[in-house]
């Protein structure tokens, strides 16, 4: 009798033990019906592009150029918001810390990939993006102002040694394209030009066309319509070879500073751990934007060809200017002012 009883007290506790199983997978199932009930398709609410400079330059024309078009295949509207300043750092480290989840994009250009060379930062660039596409690639126009005397590199290089430190040089901050150009330029002369560094390429042109600085490098859609208007004279470009642009313009390396040479890029990245179909989907979307006729045409016009292709054509020239520009601004001593 004793040896029922306490068989039927463990097969109560074995009944009662397979009904809180029971109940528990119940609830789990339940909730995972919910969670899939209430999961939503990507994308689901407003993008955001975060540039970090601010508007007038080609990184805006980009950044709006895909706002404009990508609502018409994902059904949202993309915000462009410009956040210049800080060496770039506050919006880039903003895009680093945002949720992975293919709403935060980020207009990236030159000065991300040397970044991390000239400043202590708390995000990695190769580590913390996920790479979508590159958009474009230009050169630099070395210009200066139309009564400066300057009408060649020689020129330039014979009157900075004759004036050191007298002769000033635009930027659009530290550790963009146009300081490294003239940086790299001012190491391969040995000259002493002053750095002016102004908060975007509007103002920074506007002072060199009124005569508050005389010489500049800037991106070619920048300054190309002043040189044409005869506001600015163009005295060299700053890549290997000349610019289709403005043919008539020689190579920095040919005017007299052999080796020298800087493209200058744009791309498209979101932030690491975004699902991959996300990153794929956005890639689809901008490169069909980008190599349409009609935007290949009108970036052309401001001396910008159309360079897009795969995440991982992008995340390979991404590492290789990371490492090109590491090299040359340790060897080059160049220094964040």
């Amino acid at each position: 009798m004793g040896q029922g009883h306490q068989y039927r007290r463990r097969e109560g506790r074995a009944v009662r033990g397979s009904t809180n199983v029971k109940r528990i997978a119940a609830v789990i199932l339940g909730l995972a019906v919910s969670t899939i009930a209430n999961a939503q398709p990507w994308p689901s609410k407003t993008i955001r592009y975060i540039v970090p400079f601010p508007p007038g330059a080609f990184n805006d024309t980009l950044a709006r150029t895909l706002a404009n078009e990508l609502p018409k295949a994902l059904g949202q509207p993309v915000i462009v918001e410009n956040r210049p300043g800080g060496n770039t750092i506050p919006a880039t480290e903003l895009v680093a810390k945002s949720p992975p989840d293919g709403y935060t994009l980020y207009g990236a250009a030159l000065p991300f990939s040397v970044i991390q060379s000239l400043h202590k930062t708390s995000f990695d660039v190769t580590r913390d993006f996920a790479p979508i596409t590159l958009a474009g690639i230009s050169a630099n126009l070395l210009v200066a102002n139309t009564a400066a005397p300057i009408n060649s590199v020689k020129e330039l290089v014979a009157y900075a040694k004759a004036n050191p430190g007298k002769l000033n040089y635009a930027s659009t901050g530290n550790g963009t394209s146009n300081h490294l150009s003239f940086e790299l330029f001012k190491a391969m002369t040995h000259t002493d030009v002053t750095h002016v560094p102004y908060k975007g390429s509007a103002p920074a042109v506007t002072d060199l066309i009124a005569g508050e600085v005389q010489v500049m490098f800037d991106n070619t859609p920048n300054v190309l319509p002043h040189v044409r208007s005869g506001k600015l004279k163009a005295i060299a470009v700053s890549t290997k070879s000349r610019t289709p642009y403005a043919p008539e313009v020689p190579t920095v390396d040919e005017a007299g500073v052999p080796g020298y040479d800087v493209s200058v890029w744009f791309g498209v990245l979101t932030v690491a751990g975004t699902p991959r179909e996300i990153v794929n989907r956005l890639n689809t979307e901008m490169v069909r934007i980008l190599t349409s006729a009609e935007v290949k045409e009108r970036f052309a016009k401001l001396g910008v060809d159309v360079a897009a292709g795969s995440p991982e054509q992008f995340a390979s020239f991404l590492k290789s200017e990371v490492d090109r520009w590491a090299k040359v601004i340790r060897e080059a001593g160049i220094k964040a002012d």
